[in-house]
């Protein structure tokens, strides 16, 4: 794992061919853009009211068919109706749920979230067997996808738990306990921990050798599942208090503060085996540089969540916002790459819109954690780049990806492109700045 004195030059490593004075040279303009924290409040909060939420409301929500509408591409322009997937829908209603929970928008906002909760109750819920529905179709009649998998459900909690702390309406709560519950009885593995992520409509298991709906086989645990596991869980531990989800939640943190880190590297990785053995070999051996970047502010929350304090945990924290640093990281221009293989420098260099969300929030956090300037450098430095090439000012919204030449590319709104990841980016940004000044 690097070391405390290498994560401090790593910004100026030369594997990244690019001292630390050149980026501090080369994120000029941005330091004095960004002189305070006033003026980048400022930047964010337009951002995210005048380029995100300006794109999808109300240009996405469907008054009349009670539905979000999300099928755009990279113009910005409709391209019709299309199935309507879990994961998007549940990430726009807790989107406009915590945009109004949290003072950044109106009853409108909130009046958005009910179509999505409504839509998640009566039409992606499964009523005979419980859960959720991977895809229905564009009607909302039949499911196109019926299987369950644990990622497309941690939404479903996630929005239903973030909807009842902003609505108070206790039907989405009920909701989310009764699904809680049965992931408790069909999915939780008290073996090994952590749980068992895929299953049929009727929560039995798949054929051995049959790929789940996240392209790995059904007997396999993700990192990323269970990241988001813990994301939800945090919110549904502050909704409803109870024993048992508190109990699950710190096993959780335990997981993606142990389980999922290969300590003789300082990164997480993805896949593994139910015992949590990780699968190893050129296409397991790699860092999601975003992946672990977001795992770093969500272990924060879920710690606060269940009162306890994370500074045990702050030495991983500084290791693996150091590996994403050192590896990762676009020195000459900013911005995160997707991910590279261990200890060596990214090899699918892409920069995708919610990879550089996530690190935005993860690098304030960590300035406000331990006060260190190079957090806050390499926030400025990552703010600049999104507002001169991830963000689209003209169409609205972000790139879904920018590629290794400057080219954007990628649908607006899609099967996973919603305004949570970056959305969210901007609130808890703002959050942060005021609680700094």
């Amino acid at each position: 794992m690097l070391s405390r004195r290498s994560f401090l030059t790593c910004l100026g490593a030369a594997s990244m061919a690019a001292p630390l004075v050149r980026i501090q040279a080369s994120s000029a303009a941005a330091q004095s853009a960004f002189s305070d924290w006033p003026d980048v409040s400022e930047l964010l909060q337009r951002i995210l009211h005048k380029n995100i939420l300006s794109f999808w409301h109300p240009n996405t929500v469907d008054l009349e068919r009670k539905v979000y509408q999300l099928n755009h591409d990279i113009q910005g322009k409709y391209k019709g109706e299309s199935n309507k997937r879990l994961v998007v829908q549940a990430r726009c209603v807790w989107f406009y749920s915590h945009l109004f929970r949290k003072g950044f928008g109106s009853k409108e906002h909130l009046d958005a979230a009910q179509i999505g909760f409504e839509f998640l109750r009566d039409h992606l819920w499964d009523q005979q067997y419980g859960g959720f529905y991977w895809e229905i179709d564009a009607a909302g009649e039949a499911a196109t996808m019926p299987d369950k998998h644990l990622y497309g459900q941690s939404f479903g909690l996630y929005a239903l738990s973030e909807y009842y702390l902003a609505s108070g309406d206790r039907e989405a709560l009920a909701l989310a306990r009764k699904l809680f519950s049965i992931l408790e009885y069909f999915a939780y593995d008290p073996a090994y921990g952590g749980y068992i992520e895929s299953f049929r409509r009727e929560w039995t298991q798949p054929p051995e050798k049959e790929r789940s709906y996240m392209s790995a086989p059904h007997n396999i645990k993700l990192m990323n599942t269970h990241l988001h596991l813990m994301e939800a869980f945090t919110t549904f531990y502050n909704a409803c208090k109870d024993q048992t989800v508190r109990e699950r939640l710190i096993e959780l943190i335990r997981i993606q503060s142990n389980s999922v880190l290969r300590k003789n590297v300082g990164a997480c990785t993805d896949r593994y085996e139910r015992d949590w053995t990780p699968l190893r070999g050129p296409d397991y051996d790699r860092v999601s540089y975003g992946h672990d970047l977001e795992n770093i502010w969500l272990l924060m929350d879920a710690c606060s969540a269940v009162g306890s304090p994370d500074g045990p945990l702050m030495d991983l924290f500084t290791e693996l916002f150091a590996y994403s640093l050192q590896y990762g990281f676009d020195a000459e221009q900013g911005g995160f790459y997707n991910s590279g293989p261990f200890n060596g420098m990214a090899d699918r260099r892409g920069k995708d819109w919610w990879v550089q969300a996530e690190a935005l929030v993860s690098a304030l956090r960590m300035y406000q954690k331990t006060g260190e300037d190079l957090y806050r450098t390499c926030f400025h430095k990552m703010l600049d780049w999104i507002n001169r090439h991830q963000i689209d000012w003209r169409r609205g919204e972000w790139f879904a990806l920018v590629r290794e030449n400057g080219q954007g590319a990628g649908d607006k709104a899609g099967p996973w492109k919603s305004p949570y990841h970056n959305g969210r980016a901007m609130m808890e940004c703002i959050q942060i700045i005021q609680e700094l000044s």
